[in-house]
């Protein structure tokens, strides 16, 4: 420098660096996180890191001082959602925050009602009722009304009510189409129902978000002052929002238009619940201009996983579309299996988890996925027998089950009498008008007496204790289950489960009931008669239900996860086993007859929800035989098994089960199916005879000797030990010594 008084050029700024909180997103995710102006649609795919996004577009935002918490509404569908979210969200700026507005759509609504209640005719301390509570205001009101309770039952009116809510629907909004449901009473009840819950300064879950609406109709002021305040609207899983949700979100949003939404229309599968897929697909309409951003990197499963699931959710029309991608090792295929039963798909579905916990897998890390609850019974003792430990998330195991508890008491009470226990859980259940007093007059003469409620009933019938009403029901009672004792020594155990079940009159309780969860209770039942199809006697099955029951208390951290499919959304696992899918099943045909075209396309979702859970490797498999009611009924392989792209599965098929369209399925003669062996690289053979294809004439057991091997429906693979007539002691591969009839078993 020449002259010493000059100075120097300014050295050029540096570039911005980037937040730390930027590092790892790609490029797309990157784009959400910036795109923090006008509306924004995120369709973010399974395993793309939506949560990563979300939180660090609002880190973004507080840290780019573009707002303060409290202008920020984040609405997720779960706590654990929103505490996750308030989390990571401290973690990134690198302090606590406080004053956000970060929550469920229920907490937030709350939040806002109790700040301006008496707009709505409330007090700020108003009580939410639960859905217990509001089946029982209901059933005042019907009471009152004397509307029979068995043709328009309370809990259906309730969920009839919060459909209604779901949508927007006060009481005079009500459609015509619908305002006749219960021949009018319905929409009558409603009325009465929400000036019942004024009256009590009480809300339900649906008034949080209805009477938020109307607040907002009645107080454009208070809509305005909200509007104003909330500068930018982030919503979580935007695909499950109801009319409710979805007409909040439109109003809050209406002044600022920073609105991002993330979701996946893919994955819309809460319709029975009112979710409307709709609402995320007409986003851009909604908001003219609005950017749609696609993550469509995957960071959870393989590429084979992925394109089959793409593959099967193309055949979907209302879609926006979306591929997803990644760049790991293409890993193994999709195996799709094909076998006989359903014993054969538990049998093997339990065997391919043992060879994955040999070679050193997490059970935790292991899921079945089923489509209804029913399913589970087959892997849960499958399960048991091979000595796995499993969890039913979402649900109580199958023999957990209020209505296989109440049959089980009925099994229990023919097998014995003086199982006191039992007796009372189904004494009057369904109602016969035994209340409290007449039982409590029973107990009292079983103490003093030392002796059992049936014996007791048995003296008390001979005298003048008991009201003629309840002496002339417990008569009847005790006659029929005398009956039923007698034809438990002549009835196979299936057979008279079955005819018990119907001459009580309880699976007429649960078909009169018309509840939501009515028709999957009867499925339950019709699957613990098909349970019974294993059992040579009642002794029989009730020890093994004893033994189940024991099993549910070990301890075991690391279990298999059994659940619904519904249940796994937004969960992730190493191995995913897909069984059930056969027409009826999967797709469930109610789901088709009620909602047609859209039902199938939401069962679709469904099912691409189920692979997108895999994180390895997934096994889909679907069954030609299963029973119901003691009964074999053919079943067709699911369409959604055609529609899975050929190139991505590894099809393999018992012979005459299936034939693809397309030819890409290896049929196994003898059902040879791929399954590793434990503790050695082999091919085990998982056979399944067809229903009847052996038949057993007088005197089989003595062709079957000593030493020859034998299959057996239950029990697997065994050898004869010991052969007494038409009995044979048998060591099973997996089950031990059992002592089985000889028309129980073929030779293998």
């Amino acid at each position: 420098m020449s002259d010493p008084f000059e100075l120097e050029d300014a050295p050029a700024p540096a570039p911005a660096r980037n937040p730390s909180y930027f590092d790892g997103l790609n490029d797309s995710q990157r784009e959400a996180v910036e795109a923090v102006e006008g509306p924004v649609l995120v369709l973010a795919g399974a395993g793309t890191g939506k949560t990563r996004v979300l939180t660090t577009r609002l880190a973004h935002i507080l840290m780019q001082n573009r707002a303060g918490p409290g202008e920020v509404l984040a609405v997720t569908f779960t706590n654990k959602a929103a505490r996750e979210m308030k989390e990571r969200v401290s973690r990134l700026v690198g302090r606590p925050v406080e004053g956000w507005w970060v929550g469920t759509f229920h907490a937030i609504g709350a939040r806002l009602l109790r700040a301006h209640a008496e707009a709505v005719g409330l007090s700020p301390q108003f009580t939410i009722l639960d859905a217990d509570d509001q089946v029982r205001l209901i059933k005042q009101l019907t009471d009152i009304h004397e509307i029979d309770s068995k043709r328009l039952p309370p809990r259906a009116i309730s969920g009839i009510i919060q459909r209604w809510k779901d949508r927007g629907y006060m009481p005079d909004k009500v459609p015509t189409s619908e305002a006749e449901t219960g021949e009018g009473k319905v929409l009558s009840l409603y009325k009465e129902y929400q000036a019942r819950l004024s009256t009590l300064n009480a809300a339900d879950f649906g008034d949080l978000l209805l009477l938020c609406l109307e607040l907002f109709r009645k107080r454009p002021e208070i809509l305005k002052e909200y509007q104003h305040r909330f500068r930018y609207v982030m919503v979580d899983e935007y695909q499950d929002t109801n009319v409710s949700q979805y007409l909040w979100l439109r109003l809050l949003a209406q002044e600022h238009r920073n609105i991002c939404c993330v979701g996946d229309d893919d994955q819309s599968i809460y319709s029975w619940r009112g979710a409307e897929v709709g609402n995320i697909l007409r986003f851009e309409e909604d908001f003219p201009g609005a950017r749609v951003v696609r993550l469509e990197r995957n960071y959870r499963s393989t590429p084979h996983i992925l394109a089959a699931a793409s593959g099967l959710i193309a055949f979907n029309e209302g879609r926006l579309g979306k591929t997803l991608w990644t760049d790991v090792n293409e890993g193994e295929k999709v195996r799709v299996r094909g076998v006989w039963d359903g014993e054969a798909e538990a049998r093997m579905v339990g065997d391919e988890i043992e060879s994955l916990q040999h070679k050193g897998q997490k059970l935790n890390q292991v899921a079945i996925l089923v489509r209804a609850g029913f399913q589970t019974r087959e892997f849960e003792e499958r399960l048991i027998t091979i000595g796995i430990p499993y969890r039913v998330i979402g649900g109580p195991r199958f023999y957990e089950r209020q209505e296989i508890r109440d049959a089980v008491a009925y099994l229990r009470v023919v097998a014995q009498p003086d199982d006191d226990l039992a007796f009372e859980r189904i004494v009057n259940l369904p109602s016969r008008g035994i209340g409290k007093t007449t039982l409590q007059i029973i107990h009292t003469y079983a103490r003093a007496e030392q002796t059992s409620l049936t014996r007791a009933i048995a003296t008390l019938l001979e005298t003048d204790e008991l009201r003629p009403q309840a002496k002339k029901a417990l008569a009847e009672v005790m006659a029929t289950f005398d009956l039923w004792r007698t034809f438990a020594g002549t009835m196979a155990p299936a057979e008279l489960c079955a005819q018990i079940l119907d001459e009580s009159g309880y699976v007429d309780m649960w078909r009169m009931k018309k509840e939501p969860d009515a028709p999957g209770r009867i499925d339950n039942l019709k699957e613990l008669v098909a349970a019974l199809e294993d059992f040579e006697t009642m002794g029989q099955f009730l020890e093994h239900v004893s033994l189940v029951m024991e099993n549910e208390e070990r301890s075991d951290h690391d279990k298999v996860n059994i659940m619904t499919l519904h249940g796994a959304k937004g969960l992730e696992f190493e191995s995913v086993f897909l069984p059930g899918w056969e027409e009826g099943l999967f797709p469930n045909q109610r789901s088709l007859d009620e909602g047609g075209n859209a039902s199938l396309e939401e069962e679709r979702r469904l099912a691409y929800v189920g692979i997108t859970r895999a994180r390895v490797r997934a096994m889909i498999s679907f069954a030609a035989n299963r029973r119901i009611y003691g009964q074999w009924q053919s079943a067709v392989p699911s369409r959604f098994v055609d529609e899975l792209p050929g190139e991505h599965i590894d099809m393999m098929s018992e012979s005459g089960v299936y034939t693809r369209r397309d030819g890409a399925v290896k049929q196994a003669d003898d059902a040879y199916l791929d399954v590793e062996g434990i503790g050695r690289s082999r091919r085990r053979m998982i056979r399944s005879e067809r229903p009847q294809s052996y038949k057993p004439t007088a005197g089989d057991g003595d062709k079957l000797s000593v030493g020859t091997r034998i299959f057996h429906q239950k029990f697997g693979y065994g050898r004869v030990a010991y052969v007494d007539g038409d009995k044979l002691d048998i060591e099973f591969e997996k089950a031990g010594i059992k002592r089985v009839m000889a028309s129980f078993v073929s030779p293998a």
